[in-house]
């Protein structure tokens, strides 16, 4: 029993400490206005979960989506952040907090007048690496619709038209998003 315990002990990967001070991080575009900052990764935690932080400009607005394999936490850090999941629609400040489960729709924006940011939670890992694909999309120039939805086909990301996008739109004076990714 001994020698198998010691076996297993053996196989665990070592802890190891990983510390992001502020600004560290790479750094990308995800859309019109809205950013992403790669804080901790799921191999930092063995799968069970990745941080990023996302600014949001004035007017900015994230595309109404569905996570099918993760759940998110929001925390408001600076400005004011819209989020709508199914008919649920609540506007935080800094210090609130917001959990989006997955296989609901979902969209966040910023609902104030100046620049805003939030932290995400995502839970577990693995969607950093949409996060990834797409701000790598960014970088390499104009962004192909078909590429995109080939990459949200990967994480199990459709997107969404809800009825109740154009009215979000109209009440927080938002910058309408690029043309949705056909379906992958």
């Amino acid at each position: 029993m001994r020698a198998l315990l010691m076996t297993v002990h053996e196989a665990l990967p070592a802890a190891t400490l990983k510390v992001v001070h502020p600004g560290e991080g790479r750094a990308g575009r995800l859309g019109p206005g809205v950013g992403v900052h790669f804080k901790i990764e799921g191999a930092d935690t063995g799968g069970a979960l990745s941080i990023v932080e996302h600014p949001f400009a004035v007017g900015a607005l994230v595309r109404p989506h569905v996570h099918t394999r993760e759940d998110e936490i929001s925390i408001v850090l600076e400005g004011e952040i819209g989020f709508r999941s199914e008919d649920q629609e609540v506007v935080l400040r800094p210090g609130g907090y917001i959990i989006k489960p997955r296989n609901q729709v979902h969209a966040m924006w910023n609902a104030g007048t100046a620049p805003a940011r939030m932290i995400e939670i995502i839970s577990p890992a693995g969607f950093e690496g949409f996060f990834r694909g797409f701000a790598d999309l960014n970088d390499a120039g104009p962004i192909n619709l078909a590429e995109v939805a080939s990459l949200a086909g990967q994480f199990g990301l459709p997107y969404a038209d809800p009825a109740w996008l154009a009215d979000v739109i109209a009440r927080y004076n938002l910058t309408p998003p690029p043309p949705r990714p056909p379906s992958d």
